[in-house]
């Protein structure tokens, strides 16, 4: 009776697992992200600058899993008297995923950066959630996160990862 039992429980927790398996979306694939970034050294090339919402900073041109242009809007920003400056907002991405088909999505952000007693940065990061629904084109039903590590120099550049979901 016990050896019934066990291959029944094995049969319905393997039933289970398929079930699981098949109900995901056959389409969607999960993209891990990785590259470099710099604001766009010419005003138009290669990003042009007709995103007004998401016009804090000149666009960042992104290029590796990414490839295209990112615009910031910033909601607050604040400096504690520690040196910590922390910031948030909105960004809009434009471009491509790994040559992909091209699109949109926006994210939301925080940013945190330790400044010198002179208030340059030492070192600085960002996490950006993907907004669930915010995908269009070759990104329609993204779903992830980037995160950003702030590479000190002149000029600052930056390297991101992440992933990101297509359904």
């Amino acid at each position: 009776m016990l050896k019934n039992t066990r291959r029944l429980a094995f049969a319905v927790m393997l039933m289970a697992g398929l079930l699981i398996a098949l109900s995901a979306p056959a389409n969607a694939a999960t993209n891990q992200l990785s590259g470099t970034a710099f604001f766009n050294p010419s005003k138009g090339d290669p990003c042009p600058g007709d995103q007004p919402a998401y016009s804090s900073y000149d666009p960042i041109v992104m290029t590796g899993s990414l490839d295209g242009c990112w615009y910031t809007h910033i909601e607050t920003s604040r400096t504690t008297p520690g040196g910590v400056y922390l910031e948030k907002g909105q960004e809009l991405f434009v471009g491509s995923l790994n040559g992909g088909p091209t699109g949109t999505f926006t994210t939301t952000y925080k940013f945190e950066a330790k400044l010198n007693a002179a208030g340059s940065e030492v070192r600085g990061r960002c996490q950006h959630p993907i907004v669930a629904d915010s995908g269009t084109g070759g990104f329609a039903g993204a779903t992830g996160r980037v995160d950003f590590k702030d590479i000190i120099g002149n000029p600052i550049t930056y390297e991101y990862r992440g992933h990101i979901s297509l359904r």
